[in-house]
């Protein structure tokens, strides 16, 4: 017997009787609906707010340089802070932590809504990102020690990652809702709503959690890994607005691969690592961090320059376009769902992920021969349900293998990484696939009359192919890194990797 069942064995017999297990037990779906409202907060803020930058920027009068870092400063925040803000819930408990994030997001989000000029809503964007730094790794790590049956652990699972997944496009939907009937503030002020339940629920059904009173936070690894994805970020955040031959693109991405670099030596050193490797050791676990970095970077090749066509291309409104692109949302459920609860209990994640990358590629190369005269239930519908698909194999099992059988206290970093590997990803595609498209328009547009509407339609066409096929490779790289990297067979927990004790 593998080590995870021992566990979920010992888990469903030895504690049955104890009142904190009888507690979570019966209240643990309602805990599901918890964690997974908190979640949805987080990641419908990556987009959400996106629709409404023209309206804020014409209300608050920013430049459109400055409109990126309405975008970036949530992005830079979240994704430097993840990793402390995961191991700051295993060392002072998971439910404060979820807590402490849920409520401070909502602050921070009211701050953002009721900007009064730029400076004020990027520091409400970048308190967001700080705060949701502590709270999804929270929200995450109370997932995987409340579900120790695997049969239930494959449901929540399968819910959770068609939440992680689906959060993007009913973020776009959603702004364009509050944009267009409210204002560009509601996209922020939803979260006070979204936060008051969850608060509530947090408060009453989750249990605090014992703690080692002998362990220390690790600040020399806190300061390099901070540091580190910090300026990976900042750098391909740079890569969109500058040239990668600028410092300011090259230099921080290579003082943070240094950065990171001295970090993973130095958890080999400290006597209480940040992120300790043994976290990292199991196979499938290193395979699912690979795969959600992958597909988040090509994900980005759907929501974004989609997003463009849609809108630019065919005329469709904002509500139109995240109307559009609910299929895709549902297709993502049923396949996540089905991943976890079904296929991953008897076929190797080897296949189940491969085939969702597969079909990921399948669908962007697809969508690039769409152009002026395409229809949407013709030509955008077929491919955009099987990049759904495709999205619902890779994120909830992988979600669900790179917290397998973490130890209860590591659960909170083995998920920061989860969503660290999420946030870079997005991040790589962001700046790679915007900075290929505008190249791909430039060219274009070469030796033709630049004024010329249909030069400018189909200039933007050739972009939107390009980022397409792009994504379409990250998927395709993803295939066989899948392949590669998963083992055979049903997933099992390496015995030298981190011990799958539940409490």
């Amino acid at each position: 017997m593998s080590q995870t069942a021992s566990a979920e064995a010992t888990a469903a017999t030895g504690q049955a009787g104890s009142p904190a297990s009888e507690t979570g037990s019966r209240h643990r779906w309602w805990i599901l609906a918890i964690i997974g409202l908190a979640q949805l907060m987080v990641v419908l803020d990556a987009t959400i707010v996106n629709i409404a930058l023209p309206s804020a920027q014409a209300d608050l009068g920013f430049s459109d340089g400055n409109r990126t870092w309405i975008v970036t400063a949530y992005s830079l925040a979240f994704g430097s802070l993840l990793l402390l803000g995961g191991r700051i819930a295993d060392l002072f408990g998971r439910k404060p932590a979820f807590l402490v994030g849920v409520s401070g997001f909502a602050i921070a989000s009211a701050v953002a809504g009721a900007a009064t000029n730029f400076e004020m809503l990027v520091a409400g964007r970048a308190l967001q990102g700080l705060f949701g730094a502590l709270l999804a790794p929270a929200a995450l790590s109370l997932l995987t020690t409340t579900f120790t049956d695997a049969k239930e652990r494959a449901k929540a699972f399968g819910i959770f990652g068609a939440i992680a997944g689906s959060g993007a496009a009913i973020g776009l939907l959603l702004g364009g809702v509050l944009t267009e009937y409210l204002n560009w503030r509601w996209t922020l002020y939803v979260n006070l709503f979204l936060a008051v339940f969850a608060i509530i629920g947090g408060t009453l059904l989750l249990k605090r959690t014992p703690r080692d009173p002998s362990a220390k936070l690790d600040l020399p690894g806190t300061v390099l890994v901070t540091t580190g994805l910090f300026s990976i970020v900042y750098g391909f955040s740079n890569a969109e607005s500058h040239d990668w031959s600028s410092p300011l693109s090259w230099g921080f991405l290579a003082a943070g691969a240094v950065l990171l670099t001295v970090f993973t030596w130095w958890q080999t050193k400290a006597s209480h690592p940040l992120l300790p490797l043994r976290v990292l050791l199991d196979r499938n676990r290193g395979a699912s961090f690979a795969a959600m970095l992958i597909a988040s970077a090509g994900m980005f090749g759907v929501f974004l320059f989609l997003t463009y066509y849609l809108q630019l291309s065919l005329g469709f409104s904002a509500i139109q376009t995240g109307l559009a692109f609910l299929p895709m949302v549902g297709a993502l459920m049923v396949s996540a769902t089905a991943s976890t609860n079904f296929l991953l209990t008897r076929i190797s994640p080897k296949i189940v992920v491969s085939l969702g990358m597969l079909l990921g590629a399948v669908g962007l190369v697809w969508i690039t021969g769409l152009d002026l005269s395409s229809t949407y239930a013709a030509n955008v519908l077929p491919p955009l349900l099987v990049i759904g698909f495709g999205i619902g194999l890779i994120m909830a099992p992988a979600m669900s293998l790179a917290t397998a059988g973490v130890a209860p206290d590591d659960a909170g970093v083995a998920s920061a990484s989860v969503n660290t590997m999420q946030q870079i990803g997005g991040s790589i595609g962001t700046a790679l696939l915007n900075t290929l498209a505008a190249s791909a328009a430039t060219n274009y547009r070469v030796g033709k009359d630049p004024t010329n509407k249909l030069v400018q339609a189909n200039a933007a066409l050739e972009s939107y192919s390009t980022a397409y096929w792009w994504s379409a490779g990250f998927f395709a790289a993803g295939a066989l890194i899948t392949v590669l990297l998963y083992r055979r067979g049903v997933p099992q927990t390496d015995p030298d990797a981190a011990p799958a004790v539940h409490m």
